[in-house]
């Protein structure tokens, strides 16, 4: 074991993947002020649906988010420099992730792995060569990193694809009925609009994408097929880049490749002037049971999460618990009707209340489909009419519809859902259980 984690390895597949990945997340920064996510997601709405638990964080929105992310990027730069990287990193990590805590609204499971990877790479001896730290402090130079560091980076990615491939084992994948609902939303793409609307196409795109996530992996370990399997991994991820516009994620899905490549060909292409550890040097530090215990517990924890929506009543696809954090990407196209309602407790009067104006148009989407931002649009509904001096219960009946199937009932519209609790590990009873045929498709005119 101590040989496996603890043997010297050189380091600059993680000094290369430091410079690639600090760029990435400044550009994430500048990139959400330019193109003006960061105006319609956290400057504009009056409120966000922040994680449950996290409302503290609403203090943050506003104007001032421009400078937080100006400071953000400003940190990734430094990332990508190796300059004063473990605060860097520990500050990019704390910012992105109280950004990733306080809405939801633009909820996508690249956002989690970046705040994942943060962390990681914050603990990482990621500045000991091809950085600013080394050059400025000689001290700390080194071109070797023990083994664990690579298996950790690995084990994370290894994690998150096969997480994703399981997650489209369900009918509505298998008969690329869903890979086709993606693609009709890609009609107007100037040259690939009409190619993408091809059957072959879509049943391509399904099979592929639940064989990708499941063997590329496996493919970029073994020397032999590392070549295929990084070609594909291009061509995957520049897919999806182009035709599902996902920010960094494909461009730091690429990047990963840096991991299992040997350093020889690294130092070729990219270092060619960095010293290549040859030594096999095993060390053990003195916080080797802590590191061990800590990144069992990591670990299983990252195995146990995706699997929790196992543990709730119904399924995961209707009633949403236990969807996020769990590397369900792409699986499913819900929208949905919602009709709230208020009743004064005083007088029993019950009133049709227009939400809407309480919310920005991704907001409107959102609260459609997912339960917990009902519930909690239900507390937010509670406490401004409160302030009015009227206590009141709010109703909601809301319709749901899910990868264009039937339009069923999806809640209780007689349950106060102001008065109720949010249990974040037991099943919510106002969800209405799903219907056999919830994504039976209506019958065709």
């Amino acid at each position: 074991m101590n040989k496996f984690l603890f043997k010297q390895i050189d380091n600059i597949s993680l000094v290369l993947f430091r410079a690639v990945f600090g760029f990435l997340i400044a550009t994430e920064a500048f990139g959400a002020i330019i193109t003006g996510w960061l105006r319609r997601t956290l400057v504009e709405p009056p409120f966000t649906f922040n994680f449950i638990g996290f409302d503290f964080l609403q203090y943050l929105q506003g104007d001032f988010m421009y400078f937080y992310f100006v400071v953000m990027g400003v940190f990734g730069v430094f990332v990508m420099l190796g300059y004063k990287y473990r605060l860097s990193m520990v500050a990019y990590a704390i910012m992105w992730t109280a950004v990733y805590l306080m809405q939801k609204s633009s909820y996508n499971n690249h956002y989690y792995l970046m705040m994942l990877l943060c962390w990681i790479m914050a603990f990482l001896p990621a500045n000991r060569w091809f950085s600013f730290d080394a050059k400025i402090n000689p001290a700390i130079k080194n071109p070797a990193m023990p083994r664990w560091v690579l298996l950790v980076l690995i084990l994370q990615v290894w994690i998150v694809y096969t997480y994703a491939s399981i997650a489209k084992l369900y009918p509505d994948w298998l008969d690329a009925s869903m890979a086709q609902l993606l693609m009709e939303g890609r009609k107007h793409y100037w040259l690939v609009g009409d190619l993408l609307q091809e059957n072959w196409v879509h049943w391509a795109i399904a099979y592929t994408g639940i064989l990708f996530d499941l063997l590329i992996v496996p493919l970029m370990l073994w020397k032999r097929t590392r070549l295929f399997g990084f070609i594909i991994s291009i061509f995957f991820h520049l897919f999806n880049s182009i035709v599902f516009q996902i920010g960094i994620f494909p461009y730091m899905s690429i990047s990963f490749a840096l991991f299992f490549f040997s350093p020889q060909i690294l130092k070729k292409r990219f270092l060619p002037h960095k010293k290549l550890y040859t030594g096999n040097e095993v060390i053990i530090p003195k916080y080797k049971n802590l590191l061990i215990g800590v990144l069992s517990f990591y670990f299983l924890f990252q195995l146990g999460l995706p699997l929790r929506h196992w543990f709730f009543k119904d399924d995961v696809l209707w009633t949403e618990e236990g969807h996020r954090l769990s590397w369900r990407m792409m699986l499913r196209a819900k929208s949905g009707s919602l009709t709230v309602y208020v009743a004064d407790k005083e007088n029993g009067k019950r009133e049709i209340y227009n939400y809407s104006q309480l919310l920005g148009k991704k907001q409107q989407a959102s609260v459609t489909t997912k339960p917990d931002i009902m519930w909690q649009l239900a507390q937010k509904i509670k406490t401004i009419e409160a302030k009015k001096g009227r206590d009141v219960a709010v109703y909601m009946d809301a319709r749901i519809r899910i990868n264009r199937g039937e339009v069923h009932r999806f809640t209780n519209p007689e349950i106060d859902l102001a008065a109720q609790k949010w249990h974040p590990f037991k099943h919510s009873e106002w969800i209405l259980p799903s219907p056999d045929d919830y994504n039976e498709k209506p019958d065709k005119e």
